[in-house]
């Protein structure tokens, strides 16, 4: 199964990639460990990544995009996949899409998670708190949230008119949502 998981930050995605990883038998992978790891590892690709992170720049698109399309060509991702943190932007659905018809793997689904933004803001409040992210103040939480509207959360339209799009409450128990995205996504992949 190949699958994108999409929302805002501070809705679970992260979790619930790593439960479905383990329920579907296939790897979780999330644009940031890939871009630590070809970083940690000084890969050709984490030395050019490492030239704008350095800087506090974001990484362009087509630097990202070239390490999506090496870690999805991996042994371990040939039997699935889920996706998580990329596309983030119109671009990236097109270059996601040539991938994906080069490497003939058909997108599955797209499990869009949702909650209110208060809810959001708690989460990401908390999270700062337990792992001691300075970086996670109320005014860079409120900025990621409008960027993901702006740019990230009108990609679910796309993927909605493809028909791939399996809408999920992110509120409630760890375990429920994650049987709510197994029940719709068994019922649509079936």
């Amino acid at each position: 199964m190949r699958l994108l998981i999409m929302g805002p930050q501070g809705v679970g995605k992260g979790t619930q990639a790593a439960k479905l990883a383990e329920h579907y038998g296939i790897p979780a992978i999330s644009t940031g460990d890939i871009f630590r790891y070809n970083i940690k590892n000084k890969t050709e690709l984490g030395l050019e990544a490492m030239s704008y992170t350095d800087k506090g720049e974001l990484v362009p698109d087509e630097l990202t995009n070239k390490i999506v399309k090496d870690r999805l060509a991996m042994d371990d991702a040939k039997n699935g996949w889920i996706l998580d943190g990329y596309p983030r932007n119109a671009s990236q659905v097109e270059a996601l899409d040539a991938m994906l018809a080069e490497l003939d793997t058909p997108l599955d689904a797209v499990v869009a998670l949702d909650a209110d933004r208060d809810v959001l803001m708690e989460r990401m409040a908390k999270r700062a708190a337990e792992q001691g992210r300075a970086d996670d103040t109320p005014e860079v939480i409120a900025k990621r949230l409008e960027t993901y509207a702006q740019e990230t959360a009108p990609l679910l339209d796309t993927y909605g008119e493809r028909g791939l799009l399996v809408a999920i409450d992110g509120v409630g128990e760890i375990d429920a949502i994650q049987a709510d995205i197994v029940a719709a996504l068994d019922a649509k992949v079936a």
